[in-house]
């Protein structure tokens, strides 16, 4: 039975700033190299970055009935993620519909399918994500779910959970998660600032990552020339 939640726990203001400050490649590391979402949904305007609780959107192919649905159960803080129940690129989303989540506080969406009116998004500065850029029109005929988990990009998003995105990609971290995660990105991010500071004083990145000694025990050697 198609479902709107209405009631659902988010990722907290103080923990959405905190990644804030922070790389999807970072926050990616920090969970053992997972929660990416597919490279194939990319940023409409690549200096955008975001970062939000979701609010899950399953929307029948070339239908984006329930996308309506799913912006008036939207919040400050939010971004709405939105996936189709088969491959479509359709344009789902244009310029009014942005322009309401707008209006709500949502910092941006990720769609596992098309948008379109993507000059006009751009001015209004309404950050998108998204697998196709297509005139092509929707209908409203299928109803679908909001606020229930679902697969976008090829992962798990459930509503609540925080949502990152970037010129780099997009990233999903389970709200259970997020405080382990964020303590483990913010040391990484550190850790590269203090790295760069040695890089740019002239370190050799094979001995600020200890690759020297390892290739060696590998069996790399080195040798003065060869004769070809």
């Amino acid at each position: 039975m198609p479902t709107v939640v209405t009631d659902i726990q988010r990722t907290g203001p103080k923990l959405r700033d905190a990644f804030g400050q922070l790389g999807v490649a970072t926050i990616h590391e920090a969970q053992n190299r997972t929660g990416l979402l597919s490279s194939d949904i990319r940023p409409i305007h690549p200096q955008d970055a975001i970062v939000g609780s979701a609010v899950t959107c399953s929307v029948a192919p070339g239908d984006n009935w329930m996308i309506h649905f799913a912006i008036e159960q939207c919040q400050e803080g939010d971004i709405l993620v939105v996936a189709p129940t088969s491959p479509c690129t359709d344009g789902f989303i244009g310029e009014l519909l942005a322009e309401a989540m707008k209006y709500r506080g949502v910092r941006g969406l990720v769609i596992d399918a098309g948008v379109r009116d993507t000059a006009d998004l751009r001015e209004i500065g309404f950050p998108v994500w998204a697998r196709a850029i297509s005139a092509q029109g929707t209908v409203k005929q299928t109803l679908g779910d909001v606020n229930l988990p679902l697969v976008c990009g090829g992962q798990l998003i459930s509503p609540g959970d925080l949502v990152a995105a970037d010129s780099d990609g997009i990233v999903v971290v389970a709200q259970q998660k997020c405080e382990m995660v964020l303590a483990e990105a913010t040391k990484r991010h550190r850790d590269e600032i203090q790295k760069r500071r040695e890089i740019v004083a002239g370190a050799s990145t094979l001995d600020l990552y200890d690759l020297r000694q390892r290739a060696v025990e590998s069996g790399l050697e080195f040798i003065p020339q060869v004769n070809l």
